[in-house]
């Protein structure tokens, strides 16, 4: 069986060129196990196979521990209705670009439902980026700059954008002619049982509008999907617990408040996200 690094590095042998300098923006060659440009800025493969394309450290509060978590609570099938719905709208077979993909949750269970092209997944998360390289899929994983994406030109023709920020001009650059973004972004019921139990009924965490994010998102691209999905998921029993530290949500909850919350779980929880599909104007 292949390490890691060198599965990776059969990875970029194909797809190298689909990566651009963030440094210069001039291509790359792979050189051993190191992606060097014209210029000579070197980003070498980490013993997991991952590239940290970043100039700089990075601290995060999407640890390790809460990843794990958001990871079993997105394999016990509670994202299930909208990963088929993301299939059932965008190119299988072409390259996928996974935006603060965590730790490779949603790219993997996509590939059980067919996504089957190249596939990259980068996040700002240290963390994420290694719990992603133990996912028993093909894909590239990385550390990167939201803001300054390490990927070429018209590149890819699906960037997908599951709960995580944007940045519309860097979209527009790494997509193809006919690429495009599916973003989700929660809706004004999303986890509305988790919220109610961790903060009071007046607290300003138990109100999300997404008004703002739909405004900028309709202005940057054409929309062509604009989709409410909505549905009410069964915790599995083992997963109860997960479900609490998965989110940002539970970052200012009050340890007693916690505490109170775990001893009684939650058995369902709703989901209401929005799901939107646009291409470059």
């Amino acid at each position: 069986m292949l390490k890691k690094i060198d599965f990776a590095r059969n990875f970029l042998e194909t797809h190298h060129e689909q990566f651009l300098c963030p440094v210069c923006k001039q291509s790359f060659q792979l050189e051993g196990y190191s992606l060097i440009c014209a210029q000579n800025h070197q980003f070498d493969l980490s013993k997991k196979g991952t590239i940290y394309f970043l100039s700089h450290s990075v601290q995060t509060e999407y640890n390790k521990k809460m990843l794990l978590h958001r990871g079993k609570m997105i394999q016990s099938g509670m994202y299930q209705p909208i990963l088929e719905t993301i299939v059932d709208r965008m190119d299988l077979a072409g390259n996928t670009l996974d935006v603060g993909c965590g730790e490779g949750s949603f790219l993997f269970e996509l590939s059980k439902l067919g996504l089957n092209g190249p596939k990259f997944g980068f996040d700002i998360s240290k963390d994420g980026i290694y719990l992603a390289s133990n996912q028993p899929i093909e894909a590239f994983w990385s550390v990167a700059d939201l803001t300054n994406l390490p990927f070429a030109n018209q590149s890819m023709e699906t960037i997908l954008n599951i709960f995580s920020p944007s940045h519309y001009q860097e979209f527009q650059r790494v997509l193809k002619k006919d690429g495009t973004v599916i973003k989700i972004i929660p809706e004004a019921h999303y986890l509305k049982e988790l919220r109610a139990a961790f903060y009071p009924e007046d607290d300003i965490k138990q109100v999300y509008s997404n008004d703002k994010v739909l405004a900028k998102f309709s202005k940057e691209l054409d929309v062509l999907v604009d989709e409410r999905i909505t549905f009410t998921f069964t915790i599995p029993k083992e997963n109860r617990l997960d479900l609490l530290e998965m989110s940002p949500l539970e970052w200012s909850v009050a340890k007693e408040v916690k505490e109170a919350v775990q001893k009684n779980p939650l058995t369902e929880i709703t989901i209401d996200v929005r799901m939107l599909k646009g291409k470059v104007r």
